[in-house]
Parts: structure tokens; sequence; C-alpha cells
């Protein structure tokens, strides 16, 4: 386990950069056809990082998988929303992922591991790992969140219940009164007390990190050879919308990219390939697509249904 003495913004870097290999690797063994295309770039206030992105493989339609370690002068609105009056500079550094699959039987996926630290001397972890399938499984979403309670519990038997709820309240679109998919677990400003308390929620955060490539490659695994119609195709395509909407309209980290000159391309790379909109699609009564909605809702509790 690292040590609290070495528990530094360069060694938390290096971590995630390295958790960027390891699921791409593991990514494009699992797809069998994919591979990634890596883009290495500067910001031009400070830092950068690599953008990778794997197009039309065997399983992941379009999927990216970035690293970042930036710096420079924070912006008026990060000032605003750290509660901070004076000019300050900042360090980000973390792996966001969102991978969009071609066969809608697999669902999507969206991870991030990150780390903040301000020149005025506050430090945090953030992060989470969240499922949106285009049809709900409930033994698939149980199965999820039972890995992600193991990963918590390990750690703090408190976990999963705070950081499910605040998934369920962060992945959620107001606009259309649901949850962007089943929810997984969220947390944000975790702030460490002292140097052992930060080398305890990195090790979490690692953990968090390291379980995503298993996840993952067992839903791939799983349903890659599924069967589906035009009907699940088109039903995908309207899902992918709905991803689009929360992602343009809510996402913090979209807005802290933009926000901070980052590179475009990379903010963006969690969009799908292709998205559809209908408009006022109403899906039949109790179809499969109508179940799906039915279950996009707070506060479920998947572990015991």
């Amino acid at each position: 386990m690292t040590t609290a003495s070495v528990i530094t913004k360069e060694t938390i870097a290096h971590f995630f950069m390295e958790l960027q290999d390891r699921i791409c690797q593991a990514l494009e063994t699992a797809d069998g056809s994919g591979r990634f295309r890596e883009d290495a770039w500067e910001r031009p206030g400070g830092g950068g990082g690599r953008s990778r992105v794997l197009s039309d493989g065997g399983v992941i339609e379009k999927g990216g998988v970035g690293f970042s370690a930036v710096q420079g002068e924070a912006t008026a609105a990060t000032l605003k929303t750290l509660n901070l009056t004076e000019p300050a500079n900042f360090f980000a550094t973390g792996v966001s992922i969102v991978l969009h699959p071609r066969n809608p039987m697999v669902p999507i996926i969206h991870m991030n591991v990150r780390y903040f630290e301000m020149s005025t001397g506050q430090n945090w972890f953030g992060g989470g790992i969240d499922l949106t399938p285009h049809y709900v499984v409930d033994e698939d979403a149980k199965w999820f969140h039972h890995t992600l309670k193991t990963v918590c519990d390990r750690h703090d038997p408190a976990y999963y219940a705070q950081f499910k709820s605040w998934a369920d309240n962060y992945f959620y679109i107001p606009h259309r009164q649901e949850t962007r998919g089943i929810g997984g677990i969220f947390f944000d400003y975790l702030k460490p007390s002292d140097e052992a308390h930060k080398a305890a929620l990195f090790a979490f955060v690692q953990d968090v990190g390291n379980v995503f490539a298993p996840i993952y490659t067992h839903f791939m695994a799983q349903n890659r050879n599924l069967p589906f119609s035009e009907r699940e195709k088109n039903w995908q395509l309207l899902r992918r919308g709905r991803y689009v909407e929360f992602n343009l309209v809510w996402d913090r980290g979209t807005k802290f990219g933009l926000e901070t000159n980052g590179r475009t391309e990379s903010i963006l790379m969690s969009m799908p390939p292709q998205a559809n909109w209908v408009y006022d699609y109403q899906p039949e009564p109790d179809s499969a697509e109508q179940q799906t909605l039915s279950r996009l809702k707070k506060d479920i509790d998947w572990i015991g249904r």
C-alpha cells in the first residue's frame, strides 16, 4: 500500500496515467478488433494529457479514455464555486471514460477518478462509476451495484449508501425527470484531514479505478452477441440522446473543462457517434422500453430487488 509520505500530486498523476494504460489494454483485448488512437496534447495555460478514442470496434462503437494533468490560474467561475475571493492556481489530474457500445444490449458506462489541488492549500479527490443500460435488466443492475458496494465496504461501510445516493442525485436529468441510467457511485470534495487520511482516500480512489475494467469487460463478454432488431437500435439512439442532454446541460466536468479552456475534442469525446431525438416519443405500454423508463428513478435498492 502506498505510504502517506509519498502522496504527492505527481504520485497521483502517475497512477492515473498507468490506469489509463491498463484500462485501454483490457478494453482492446475484450473488444477483439478495436484499437485506441492516441492524441497527446498540451494545454496553453499549463499541463496536458492523452486522449484515446476507439472507434468501430467489435463491441465498442465509440469509446474515449482520457488522462489529463493540467494546471494554471483558476477562472472566476472556479473561484466562485470554491468560495475563494482571491486569485489562486489549480492543479487537476484524472482519468475520464465513456464507452458507447455497438449492440444496444451492452450498456453505456462512465467512470471518472480525479484529484484537485489549489495553491491555497485545499486538495480533494472525486470520481465514481455509473452505468446506463439501454434496457435495464434487474440482475445486471444488482451485480453492478453489489460489485461497487464491495469496493466501498473495503474502505468504509458508510461509503456505498452515501455515494449511491450522491450518484442518484447527480446523474439526474431534471428537465426529463429521470435518472441517466441505474446510477452507481459518485463522490466529490473528499478532503483529507491529514497525510494518513490522504493516503486512505487515495487508496479508495485507486480501487474504484481498478474495478472499472473488470466490470465493463464482464458486460462486454456477457452481452456482445445478444440479438437485436431495428427497434432496439432506434431505442438505443434515443437513449443516447438523453445521454447527450445530460452531458451538455448538467455535467460539471464538461462545464469545468470548457471554463478552463480545456481541449474541446477531449472534453466532448464522451459524445456518442450517433443519437436521435423524436418529438414527444411515447413507448408502447408494457413494452421493454416502457419498463426501462419506469426504472430510471432515484433511490432504487438494486441490491435488494
